[in-house]
């Protein structure tokens, strides 16, 4: 059954087709991060900037940098830097960029996401709406970013997208649905001219490999950068596509010589509960979604991760 309540619901316009990443690369780099999922965490954006500075990477954030900023100030800041960088808009930044307010939070949550964690969602869109409606200028920038696009590192092409390769906020790129659905996720790989999908949305991360007519396809979902995203840690997690390897990786694998990995961001922990604490209560519905997940990271193991022993 198709949902259409707002937060389940998949707008049209968030659609695209998988041959729409046969064209030319639009970046060509070295040393390429993507980072999804930072959700208004100032302290890991000031992370990765740094960690890509020391190897003068280049930097596409694949949306949903907003979520948490609800303070003027923070939303000024964090948008004004991140659009000095490649950005794609998520479906956090989509809604900001619209009026219509149909679709919640356009996260597109399939029925094992509960009704009170889609609500919530909902309310903090309408929180962030009221403090983006502030300022129109950002907002005509975001609304201008483009879904999806193609980058090259080597002979490597690689696919960047919020959700999966037909949808913004597509989940099959889910370690959900990797692991129980693998081949809905390669008939969408069928059409699509690239080596590597570097996706976010789905909150948790997983890197899997699949074995199609053409090669090895990589599906790399960097779950969140501006999170926690295995128990018992403290960092985010982008996603390292390079020529050489990275020296602090957690997982990775190799496509056409090229090293993908998956990188600790290592942001100043303490200061960012503080400030996620100043700026939502203990009963506001960011707190109640997220802030056991932001002290010490959800119930999901390093290992459920790493998919990448044999190929599917």
């Amino acid at each position: 059954m198709v949902r259409t309540e707002p937060g389940r619901a998949c707008p049209l316009h968030y659609r695209y087709s998988p041959t729409a990443f046969a064209g030319q690369a639009a970046v060509k780099a070295d040393i390429l991060y993507v980072v999804g999922g930072l959700y208004g965490n100032p302290f890991a954006l000031d992370a990765i900037l740094a960690v890509a500075r020391q190897e003068s990477a280049t930097v596409i954030f694949n949306g949903d940098f907003n979520w948490f900023d609800i303070d003027a100030e923070g939303f000024t800041r964090l948008n004004d830097t991140v659009l000095q960088h490649v950005a794609l808009r998520g479906n956090v930044e989509t809604e900001l960029a619209t009026e219509d307010q149909g679709a919640g939070c356009g996260c597109a949550y399939p029925d094992w996401v509960g009704d009170a964690e889609v609500n919530r969602s909902n309310e903090i869109i309408e929180m962030l709406r009221e403090t983006a409606s502030a300022f129109p200028r950002i907002r005509a920038r975001i609304a201008a970013l483009p879904p999806h696009l193609v980058a090259q590192v080597g002979a490597v092409r690689i696919g960047i997208v919020h959700g999966d390769a037909e949808s913004l906020s597509g989940w099959r790129f889910s370690q959900e649905l990797l692991r129980d659905d693998p081949a809905a996720a390669k008939a969408l790989l069928k059409d699509c001219a690239v080596d590597v999908f570097a996706s976010s949305h789905t909150c948790l991360p997983v890197m899997q490999e699949f074995s199609m007519p053409r090669g090895r396809v990589l599906v790399a979902n960097n779950g969140a950068a501006g999170m926690p995203n295995f128990e018992g840690t403290n960092y985010g997690l982008a996603t390292r596509i390079a020529l050489s390897p990275s020296k602090i990786s957690l997982y990775g694998s190799m496509v056409g010589g090229v090293y993908v990995e998956a990188v600790p961001i290592s942001y100043d922990h303490e200061a960012w509960v503080t400030h996620f604490d100043r700026l939502w209560t203990k009963t506001s519905p960011a707190s109640l979604s997220y802030r056991k997940r932001i002290v010490s990271g959800p119930a999901y193991q390093l290992a459920e991760a790493t998919r990448i022993d044999g190929l599917q």
